[in-house]
């Protein structure tokens, strides 16, 4: 479901990301370039979404501004990935709810203009998930999603299957970040068997405010990384 606005063409601006970054993510836009560098993935190009799960238990972590500063530190990455300067924004809960972008321009408070407009519900992957495969479009192109939740799923077989089969079908890689304790189901994808490569890395963030910026980019692009090699030999990455 796309609450705000059909979906369109994306809006090309002839200035790259880079040379358009604004003051106030300057630094993190620093530390992602040096995460990337040091994977070796300076010249890398992808395209960035971030998901985020809008049940319940998260009320917490949209007050004390740590899903913020997930979306600001999504964006940074992709400054080097997806010279766009946009990250496709989905919320996740009883159903996926797709809300535009953050952009360079309007990326301070973006999480509380819009996560406010969407209803609280349970915590279904599956439907985050599709939705970040839509958006991708099923392109051979590589995706990285930077998906973030902090709890259990419904369905956890349909999780399970879902993540199989897009390790096959599709050039995303899934970075499941956990907020709060309740991620050992999370934790576990990370080494779900049965898949064609392996497509997702856990990130730790129980306490999103102690894990530092360049240990989330740090646990991202590594593994992310090792997924590219993987599935440009399965030909799954063109």
């Amino acid at each position: 479901m796309n609450l705000f606005r059909k979906k369109s063409a994306p809006v090309v601006n002839p200035v790259p990301a880079r040379d358009r970054v604004p003051a106030g993510l300057v630094t993190l836009t620093k530390t992602a370039g040096v995460s990337l560098e040091k994977a070796g993935l300076e010249q890398q190009r992808a395209a960035v979404q971030l998901v985020l799960d809008h049940s319940g238990s998260m009320s917490p972590f949209y007050e004390d501004g740590s899903v913020q500063r997930l979306a600001e530190q999504a964006l940074a990455l992709s400054v080097h990935l997806d010279d766009d300067g946009q990250v496709p924004l989905t919320y996740f809960g009883s159903r996926e709810i797709s809300v535009g972008d953050i952009d360079l321009d309007g990326y301070e408070g973006v999480i509380a203009r819009t996560h406010r407009r969407v209803p609280w519900g349970s915590t279904d992957y599956v439907a985050g998930m599709k939705e970040a495969v839509e958006q991708h479009g099923h392109s051979t192109r590589p995706g990285l999603v930077i998906f973030q939740t902090d709890g259990n799923p419904d369905d956890r077989s349909a999780t399970e299957s879902y993540l199989r089969t897009t390790s096959r079908d599709e050039a995303i890689f899934w970075a499941f970040v956990g907020f709060g304790r309740n991620t050992q189901f999370l934790r576990g994808l990370d080494d779900l068997a049965g898949r064609a490569v392996d497509n997702a890395a856990f990130i730790d963030a129980a306490d999103p405010w102690a894990l530092s910026d360049d240990d989330l980019y740090d646990a991202i692009v590594q593994p992310f990384r090792e997924w590219l090699r993987a599935a440009t030999a399965a030909g799954i990455v063109r």
